[in-house]
């Protein structure tokens, strides 16, 4: 492990470095075509930002992965060879890209956007990358293909939806996904055979933290300040699916068995996608169309109880911390994976119901 953790740190380091010089050129290339996202509706910021922040994270995540490789096999580690199985989900990863970038550039229908990613999720149960035991979650263990399948589409679907939308105020999805790919490049780092995907992580994680610099200390008058566009986040939500159904999936003949692993993907990905399925229910209580577009997400509610941006940012990722602290707490002393979830419930509700409140004292 240790000896491998300089070339995750490559990668990192070679993404963080290929972002930040790159981004320049690309905020440059915005302002000369107009690839601004302008203010108004349900918009929090009161500039026009250039868009295509996250157009960078794929190729970044790329010369991370290829830079780190080329010396891993220079210093005699031996060459790591393609499937077929990997091809495909590349081939879904960069669908998920170009509709993204296509819907930056020029605007795409949701409903066209919408089947493009169902496709992009098919692939990974077809390579056989799916979730195939709840571990004893609601006493379930091993799932039948017929539920596993559809289920992990559901799921990639989910994923990919959450960051999308969660993508809303300076640094969230992208401070999220940081401490979301930070946890399972350790978690792949304390297997076998698992070494390529934490690298690959890392030149993700490398290209987060220099657009986090950018889209959160920026200025829009010096021409510094970008968003990440559906480029960026859906490439993320893909790419976070994948490495949480990869983590998930008991498949004793590439990981180990680990009792929690569905426990561990999902306490990760709480907060994104929780507040998908909240905004969905009300939108489905209030007869309203479940695809419309409205204030109800999670950073409209932490504004609207009087923080600011920057610090609605703090409260939602305080938030995941305290969700991934409770769920380690309450794995260590025992409590089964229902339990764990019915509790994560009830803090979420409760911490809405605080949010309210708020809102309605100010």
């Amino acid at each position: 492990m240790e000896g491998d953790f300089f070339y995750v740190a490559l990668s990192g380091v070679a993404g963080l470095f290929f972002t930040g010089l790159a981004m320049p050129f690309l905020l440059k290339y915005c302002r000369m075509k107009g690839f601004y996202d302008m203010p108004g509706g349900r918009k929090v910021h009161h500039e026009a930002v250039p868009r295509l922040g996250g157009i960078l994270f794929m190729p970044a995540m790329l010369v991370g992965l290829a830079v780190a490789l080329i010396l891993y096999a220079r210093d005699g580690h031996g060459v790591f060879t393609i499937k077929v199985t990997s091809v495909m989900m590349a081939v879904g990863a960069f669908l998920v890209y170009i509709i993204g970038a296509i819907d930056d550039f020029v605007g795409m229908k949701a409903s066209h956007k919408f089947m493009v990613q169902l496709a992009a999720a098919l692939v990974l149960p077809f390579c056989w990358l799916h979730i195939n035991n709840f571990y004893g979650l609601f006493g379930l263990y091993e799932l039948p293909v017929w539920f596993s399948y559809p289920f992990s589409v559901f799921v990639i679907l989910l994923i990919v939806n959450s960051v999308n939308l969660i993508d809303g105020i300076d640094g969230l999805a992208s401070g999220l996904c940081i401490c979301i790919l930070a946890a399972y490049i350790f978690l792949y780092m304390q297997m076998d055979n698992t070494f390529i995907y934490a690298v690959g992580a890392a030149g993700l994680l490398g290209s987060l933290v220099a657009f986090f610099c950018f889209n959160v200390w920026g200025n829009p008058e010096k021409g510094t300040k970008t968003f990440m566009g559906d480029s960026g986040s859906l490439f993320l939500g893909y790419a976070l699916a994948y490495l949480s159904i990869k983590y998930t999936m008991d498949n004793p003949a590439a990981l180990p068995y680990r009792g929690n692993a569905l426990l561990v993907s999902y306490t990760l990905l709480i907060v994104p996608t929780f507040d998908v399925i909240r905004v969905a229910l009300l939108r489905l209580y209030h007869r309203k169309p479940i695809f419309g577009a409205d204030k109800s997400h999670i950073h409209h509610v932490v504004m609207a109880a009087g923080f600011s941006m920057h610090g609605a940012l703090c409260v939602i990722i305080g938030l995941f911390l305290f969700f991934c602290l409770l769920n380690c707490v309450l794995v260590q002393v025992g409590v089964c994976a229902t339990w764990i979830v019915v509790s994560d419930v009830f803090f979420f509700c409760l911490f809405h119901w605080a949010m309210w409140k708020a809102r309605r004292r100010s």
